[in-house]
């Protein structure tokens, strides 16, 4: 035989050979542990038990994530019965893939130059073959939801949904990973979901095919629906942000720009640039810290911003951030570069984030500058300057800024409050005292814990700003450093009030508007799966509204046809009509029951009752004695009968008898109830609480207190002497007495409905206690 012959001969010799080999690759019944011949059931059944084990959220192994892979890879093909067929028959699971093509790659692996090269024939469909730049990008369900939804309000992300088999995923490729490369270095974040894998992830997004590019911001989703190039998704990503976010600032508002610190309580941030748009990596920035900075941008080739050039000295030719604070005449710090990158933006912003003298606003930004200690070594200290609005303490805060200017430390932050917009803050600080009614005052303060204990030192006189008043808080100062017991006295302060929180209204015209919106994009963009949720509750709620109106119709027409109600029957409904119409005067809150079940607090349901009460639930107390539980519980179920319809109220008394001292324990952590002895004297036992109520929250260890009503008041005796009858379906055991005893002891829970409707609000002051004591 001739050597050429010979070589064919053997070559189609080999080819079986090759092709029984192939498959030995990548083997999806040996990767899922099954037989050629298992059931569909069999398979789906084995897949559930290795995903299980495998899960990369589960199993910590560095080898677990491409074993994933792998099982997935291996039931995508077996589960389906087209390319269960030709993986038996040809070894592969391609839809194109046949014999011929099969032996295509045998004859590339026997000799690479033979045939033309494997790319030229072979897609990159199966995860073998992805791209690896999309491998750090890759997000899945628990990641998602933990970490990319809250790092949304802080930065915006584009997300590409593919797929292993998608055409369309490989013509986007270049595209998207010199998008995904820019925007990254912007400060924009970047995923990728792969819906082979990740298909509930895919799911909760919304994406039901591949190729899919969205954004998400703020917790939002929303669809790129344009065609796929660099301009577009650009676009796509600045049009998520804001439009307010950046003010164009020229020579004729930057002098209000500036000053509108007093009112946003933020430093105010400035851009110099040559560029007639605002950049999308100013942008960015400017997103991710709106709520501590105000952003403007100067065009520097606009006619009309030459003054505002010349007063703080721009070099046009280089972009310049500049940060100003409470002096708006020059700036508190100035970054200039000619190539701004991202990294050198967050440094400078970061650094900058309050006013030298940030006014407490809420209590974020409390916890915030003035911290917990975490150790010795780490003490944060306070200095606070309680005052006023208006022209009258002008003065003060001045000298109080200046002083805070020449000794600014790491240790110290200095702050200031309106005394008048947290009433409760300033209050435990001050105690009322009369030096400081109308005066401005410094205290010394360092948080202990985050449920409101601090320590503080108060200045003895009120702060006028003069120089003995700056050497006494600097000498207060020095000793700090060396003696930190100087913040002798203790105190609970309560969470301060959001000032700058938007109405009620706003925020609910704002939701309604991007539900709106939502509803539009949806309309015109989303495919019918997407609407059938809200086409389903459209016609739900057409349907029970004209079911409504026909059973109605019905109802009315049956009624007129039966005979009038007797003249018992008639005087009943009205009796009925007139029990509970206070109750709905009082509070729009329907009781569920027609009468009021107040307990005893007791040894043997105290943990049932307090200690263990669910989260969201309050006992309120009724303490009293054996001489006065009768009138004491008539008037205490006439005050609370309205709110009787919370299920999360719960109504007890407790007797002083018994438990004079678990009271006694409870009362010495309310700063304002009567200071409590170390030692029994004569007259422990002759101090009266009835009439006291308490109001616990088991859960949180916090208690709010309502003290009796002094007889002498104004109003005092109004429904003294009111028949207990009065409330519907209660047991009746005859008329309370209205002798004058009688009458005084009701008089202790005059305005009791008062504070309960309070402490429905919130508005309530909260003593908290490190733990519940033992009732004996």
């Amino acid at each position: 035989m001739e050597p050429g012959r010979a070589g064919c001969f053997l070559l189609l010799l080999l080819l079986p050979a090759l092709g029984a080999a192939a498959p030995g690759e990548f083997d999806p019944y040996r990767v899922l542990g099954v037989g050629r011949s298992s059931s569909q059931a069999d398979i789906k059944k084995a897949y559930k038990r290795l995903a299980r084990e495998w899960h990369p959220d589960k199993n910590k192994d560095p080898g677990a994530e491409d074993k994933f892979i792998q099982i997935s890879k291996a039931y995508e093909i077996l589960s389906n019965e087209e390319k269960r067929a030709n993986f038996d028959r040809y070894g592969d699971a391609g839809e194109s893939q046949g014999f011929a093509q099969q032996q295509h790659r045998q004859f590339h692996r026997f000799h690479d130059g033979f045939y033309f090269d494997e790319s030229f024939f072979h897609f990159p469909f199966n995860s073998e073959r992805r791209d690896t730049s999309d491998e750090k990008y890759l997000l899945h369900f628990s990641h998602y939801i933990n970490e990319i939804v809250p790092d949304s309000f802080k930065k915006p992300y584009l997300i590409k949904i593919t797929s292993d088999w998608c055409f369309s995923c490989i013509h986007i490729e270049p595209v998207w990973k010199e998008v995904a490369q820019e925007l990254e270095a912007l400060g924009a974040g970047i995923g990728v979901v792969h819906a082979g894998y990740e298909r509930r992830l895919a799911h909760h997004l919304g994406a039901h095919s591949t190729p899919t590019l969205l954004g998400l911001i703020n917790g939002k989703i929303t669809f790129f629906h344009n065609a796929v190039v660099r301009e577009n998704l650009r676009q796509f990503v600045e049009n998520l942000l804001p439009g307010n976010l950046v003010e164009k600032i020229t020579d004729k508002n930057y002098i209000r720009f500036l000053s509108d610190w007093k009112k946003d309580n933020k430093p105010h941030v400035l851009l110099f640039d040559h560029m007639p748009v605002v950049p999308l990596l100013y942008k960015l920035a400017a997103f991710a810290y709106r709520d501590y900075l105000s952003f403007g941008y100067v065009y520097v080739g606009l006619r009309g911003t030459e003054e505002l050039s010349s007063q703080y000295n721009i070099n046009v030719y280089t972009p310049t951030m500049m940060i100003f604070k409470e002096h708006i005449d020059r700036p508190a710090d100035v970054v200039q570069a000619r190539e701004m990158k991202k990294q050198l933006i967050d440094d400078f912003l970061s650094q900058n984030k309050f006013l030298m003298v940030a006014r407490l606003t809420n209590q974020r930004l409390f916890q915030e500058l003035c911290p917990v200690k975490k150790s010795h070594r780490q003490r944060k200290h306070c200095v606070v300057l309680l005052t006023g609005e208006g022209e009258k303490f002008a003065e003060a805060y001045e000298a109080f800024l200046t002083f805070a200017v020449a000794n600014t430390k790491d240790t110290l932050k200095f702050v200031h409050i309106y005394s008048d917009r947290q009433p409760e803050f300033a209050d435990a600080l001050l105690m009322d005292e009369e030096k400081y009614r109308g005066r401005s005052a410094v205290v010394i303060l360092e948080r202990r814990n985050n449920a409101g204990k601090i320590a503080y030192k108060a200045l003895e006189e009120a702060w006028q700003g003069s120089k003995e008043d700056n050497f006494i808080l600097l000498d207060l100062l020095d000793q700090l450093r060396t003696d930190p017991g100087l913040l002798s006295s203790e105190t609970v302060v309560a969470d301060l009030n959001d000032e700058l929180a938007p109405m009620f209204l706003v925020r609910w015209f704002y939701s309604t508007l991007d539900y709106i919106s939502d509803c539009w994009d949806s309309l015109f963009h989303s495919n019918w799966r997407e609407m059938m949720p809200l086409l389903s509750l459209l016609f739900s709620a057409l349907f029970i509204l004209f079911g409504t109106v026909i059973v109605q119709a019905f109802s009315d027409s049956s009624d007129t046809r039966d005979s009038p109600p007797s003249g018992k029957e008639e005087a009943a409904v009205k009796t009925e009509k007139n029990d509970t119409s206070f109750s709905k005067e009082s509070n729009s809150r329907i009781p569920k029951k027609g009468f009021v079940e107040v307990t005893e607090l007791t040894d043997i349901n105290y943990t049932s009752n307090l200690v263990r009460l669910r989260p969201g639930h309050m006992n309120v107390v009724l303490i009293l004695s054996n001489s006065t539980k009768t009138p004491l519980l008539q008037k205490f179920a006439l005050e609370v009968y309205t709110f009787t319809g919370s299920s999360s109220l719960h109504f007890s008394f407790l007797s002083l008898d018994k438990h004079r001292e678990w009271l006694e324990y409870l009362l010495e952590f309310a700063q304002d109830a009567a200071p409590i002895p170390n030692q029994y004297d004569k007259h422990f036992l002759e101090r009266d609480y009835t009439g006291y109520v308490l109001a616990l929250n088991g859960h949180k260890k916090y208690f709010c207190l309502f003290k009796p009503h002094r007889s002498g008041d104004e109003g005092g005796t109004l429904g003294a002497c009111e028949d207990y009858d009065a409330l519907q379906h209660t047991e009746a055991r005859g008329k309370p007495s209205c002798s004058p005893g009688s009458r005084s002891i009701k008089n202790k829970l005059h305005k009791l409905s008062f504070w309960m409707e309070r402490l429905l609000e919130g508005s309530l002051q909260r003593f908290y206690i490190p733990s519940w004591p033992a009732l004996d």
